[in-house]
């Protein structure tokens, strides 16, 4: 037993009590959630950097973070801004759940997030003093800064959180895989995890490497860009930003005396190395089994979910494939499926933490929110995809999909809680 009366056992309750969100929809959970359900988008051309010369030039930028008011002064020059994002939503979403470190075992505390490509930026400057200027001008930070870990490590140092700490690598489906893995952290002895992810991979090296994939949309109209599951779906445009989580057990919120905005009800992950369509047609099936695991894991039946939250890849071989899978488990047209992430990019290790911030405040407010920018759904794609205006249903069961370049698979069912006010 610990030191705080938790034993080690059977899988308890975990339930999320702080959201802190840093988006293209804007700073803070309160904020994106007022973009959401208005349909507000956060795509526009690219102002990091000029980029002209690039076949791809939408994005979404987080509007108005300026490290400076947001972390400690000193951890700017030695962190990337994907570090940036994530100490800001860390630190709101502490505040959010009223959590105090310093009033919790150290031990007791963890870290979890997950990351996509680390310290782009940061790796792109100090790689130009390297070719530009010599060995000399390449600083001192740049072996710890571009590393994927530099979040969970600078988050961990920050807030004295000495428990188990670790990330994700896993692209799109790493946010799912780091709140499964709080989970676990919870059932051995852990009170209390942050967790989630962010990116900022919004410089020239990052697009580079993104273009790669040949996934990415060419568009120039940021209200064309990226539409998933439409018949001028042309591929997808890259975000940053994220969210963290504080997940702790339900017994140490209601010690607290604080009201969680849902739970965490079943988790699971699988792997698709395939590209393109199969010849037999079961490009949609390793997504269909990770969503019946996950339903088996948090014990319900397809028709207690409530909404989806799609992957929405915007590439039309990938949509139809999600599609399929989600009409092969829950039947033509037998949920509604959404996509916020239309208003802010796909944001990588970012996006699929951020998505399950939103499907909590949309189980809190009862609604669900609509993708916006859709005209015309695709062929072949029989799902009930909520468009134009939110749906005011009262939903209480929530399915996040989500999938990583590569073939990383990931599927998370949160519930309500008994959070009143979405606007805390």
């Amino acid at each position: 037993m610990s030191a705080s009366g938790i034993r080690p056992g059977p899988r308890g309750r975990a339930v999320v009590t702080g959201l802190g969100v840093i988006a293209p929809t804007g700073i803070g959970a309160a904020r994106h959630w007022e973009s959401v359900l208005a349909g507000k988008s956060g795509l526009g051309r690219i102002t990091r950097f000029d980029p002209t010369r690039y076949p791809a030039r939408i994005a979404g930028e987080v509007p108005g973070f300026r490290a400076a008011e947001q972390i400690p002064g000193r951890l700017i020059p030695q962190t990337d801004r994907f570090t940036h994002f994530a100490l800001a939503a860390a630190e709101a979403a502490l505040a959010d759940a009223t959590a105090d470190p310093a009033r919790l075992p150290e031990y007791e505390m963890a870290v979890v997030t997950a990351s996509s490509s680390g310290g782009t930026e940061f790796g792109q400057h100090e790689m130009e003093n390297l070719y530009q200027q010599g060995s000399s001008w390449v600083g001192a930070y740049q072996s710890i800064a571009w590393f994927y870990a530099a979040t969970t490590g600078q988050v961990s140092i920050r807030h004295g959180m000495r428990g188990p700490c670790g990330v994700i690598a896993c692209e799109q489906a790493g946010g799912l895989d780091a709140l499964g893995q709080s989970r676990r952290l919870l059932d051995t002895g852990s009170r209390l995890v942050l967790s989630g992810g962010t990116d900022a991979s919004l410089c020239p090296y990052g697009l580079v490497a993104q273009l790669s994939s040949g996934q990415l949309s060419t568009e120039d109209d940021p209200a064309r860009a990226y539409l998933p599951f439409d018949a001028a779906a042309s591929g997808f445009v890259p975000g940053e930003g994220g969210a963290m989580l504080v997940v702790e057990s339900a017994a140490s919120a209601r010690d607290r005396g604080v009201r969680p905005y849902g739970e965490l009800l079943g988790y699971a992950a699988g792997f698709d190395p395939a590209t393109g369509p199969r010849p037999d047609g079961t490009r949609h099936a390793v997504l269909a089994s990770v969503i019946r695991r996950a339903l088996a894991d948090a014990s319900l039946a397809p028709g207690d979910v409530d909404v989806v939250f799609a992957d929405a890849a915007g590439v039309p071989a990938e949509d139809l494939a999600e599609a399929r899978a989600i009409t092969e488990v829950f039947g033509p047209g037998g949920v509604p499926v959404t996509a916020p992430k239309t208003l802010t990019g796909r944001m990588y290790a970012g996006g699929a933490a951020l998505d399950v911030a939103t499907a909590l405040l949309a189980l809190t407010a009862g609604v669900v929110p609509h993708t916006a920018g859709l005209a015309r759904p695709a062929d072949g794609c029989a799902i009930d995809l909520v468009l134009h205006h939110p749906r005011r249903t009262g939903p209480r069961t929530a399915l996040v999909l989500a999938r990583g370049h590569g073939g990383f698979t990931s599927a998370l069912l949160v519930g309500a809680g008994d959070r009143r006010d979405p606007e805390k």
